[in-house]
């Protein structure tokens, strides 16, 4: 019978992965294999592991950075090192990454056996250490991101919502990810097994809305071959997620209201009304008080759907996040691009602070996976779009300056963004060598 043990094998040496894991199987351990750090993240994604075995020299990305990156994500693994190339240097590194141990090759059954039960015991007592501390401090909520004071509030909202079936209307601009608030709300809390049906009321045309959302009979309408159950059905006992809720026509948000009121829809074609147990998130990145000043969109359902009121905020509210961010979407697209972890300078970083995201964390997102197809190692300012390294945020300016002001601040900015390289300067300006020297007097 196996030990309930899992343990992952990284090498990309296939006769030592091949030796570790019969060791291993001999000792009723349940074992995985990975020949690359890609191949290693992929299956941790994906299981729960006991113990990480790696050794250190491996292509692209080495074994170093998988036990870094494994401490910062996946703390309560243990680490043990196998490696050919023993030091003291090495080995003070090695612990020093989050590795409990290490041994050397080549080595023993018995040897790999009291290294493995030596990592193991680490991990049993440090899960009783930090079990109780885990439960009280950590709170997760999935990929929404953030540390900033304008998070907190969201995830503030988040944990007073997630055991209750509330109705919740989320607003902000767009790609400011409304739709992630909506899935934390759903799968922090203790509905998270039920079905989360999300359904974009302005990619569905106008005259299918209706029967998407609330089903339809057989004969209700040319193509109605059977019966079909809406969205609202299959959410039943769960969530259902409205996004651009001011898309909706007033007949479909006649329908919305009824299923609001009475906990109950009607197909489309039918007149007979089913039960549904449904908790309702909409959001919106336009002004419903506008579409109701206009009567597109109607008073009474706007307050049914505005019991509790999130608003999420601009990437630009939040720029303290903006690390965090970007470190997510390094690994991401650094590995699905360059099949390896790549880091971003402090210069880029600090540039990508200073602008003003107008297409908020879509567009951060879109600009890191950019910038990683167009360098070849890590991140830099020179593989940031043009737009972005020389842009001017007028949300920060002081004072409104005159035009012979702001062509001169803007000039300085281009230089040292340049490092001074006036033929570079010259070109972004869009003048000749000569002008610029002009205008430097």
């Amino acid at each position: 019978m196996l030990n309930k043990e899992n343990i992952l094998i990284v090498d990309d040496d296939l006769l030592i992965l091949e030796l570790i894991q019969r060791h291993l199987q001999s000792l009723n351990y349940h074992t995985y294999k990975a020949i690359s750090v890609k191949e290693a993240l992929e299956i941790l994604k994906d299981t729960s592991i006991d113990l990480l075995i790696t050794d250190l020299q491996m292509p692209d990305v080495d074994g170093l950075e998988l036990i870094k990156y494994t401490s910062e994500h996946y703390p309560k693994i243990p680490k043990l090192v196998v490696t050919g190339f023993p030091s003291i240097e090495g080995a003070l590194e090695v612990m020093k990454s989050g590795a409990v141990d290490y041994i050397t090759k080549p080595f023993t059954k018995e040897e790999l056996k009291k290294a493995v039960l030596k990592s193991l015991e680490t991990k049993s007592k440090e899960d009783r250490v930090t079990k109780i501390k885990v439960a009280e401090t950590h709170k997760p909520y999935g990929e929404l991101i953030g540390a900033s004071p304008a998070m907190r509030k969201v995830t503030d909202v988040i944990d007073r919502l997630k055991n209750n079936k509330a109705t919740v209307f989320i607003y902000g601009e767009s790609g400011t990810g409304k739709e992630l608030v909506a899935r934390s709300i759903h799968y922090m809390g203790k509905y998270s097994s039920a079905p989360f049906v999300a359904v974009n009321c302005g990619a569905i045309p106008e005259n299918l809305l209706e029967s998407e959302l609330f089903g339809y009979v057989k004969g209700a309408f040319t193509g109605a071959e059977k019966d079909r159950k809406g969205f609202f059905q299959a959410a039943n006992n769960g969530t259902i997620f409205l996004d651009e809720i001011g898309n909706a026509s007033l007949a479909t948000q006649l329908r919305l209201l009824r299923v609001l009121q009475e906990k109950e829809v009607v197909r489309v074609g039918s007149q007979k009304a089913e039960k549904v147990d449904v908790r309702v998130i909409a959001a919106t990145n336009i002004n419903l008080k506008d579409l109701i000043e206009k009567k597109r969109f109607r008073e009474d359902l706007y307050y049914r759907l505005t019991v509790v009121e999130i608003k999420v905020p601009t990437l630009t509210e939040r720029s303290s996040d903006i690390p965090l961010l970007v470190e997510k979407f390094l690994f991401k697209y650094g590995i699905e691009y360059k099949d390896r972890f790549l880091k971003i300078t402090p210069e880029a970083l600090e540039v990508l602070k200073n602008y003003y995201w107008p297409g908020n964390i879509r567009e951060l997102e879109n600009v890191i996976q950019r910038a990683i197809i167009m360098s070849d190692r890590n991140v830099d300012v020179e593989h940031l779009p043009e737009h972005i390294k020389y842009q001017i945020d007028f949300s920060k300016t002081d004072k409104l300056l005159s035009l012979k002001e702001f062509e001169k601040n803007y000039i300085l900015k281009v230089l040292v963004a340049t490092n001074n390289n006036k033929t570079k300067a010259a070109e972004i300006l869009k003048i000749d060598r000569k002008t610029l020297r002009e205008k430097l007097k």
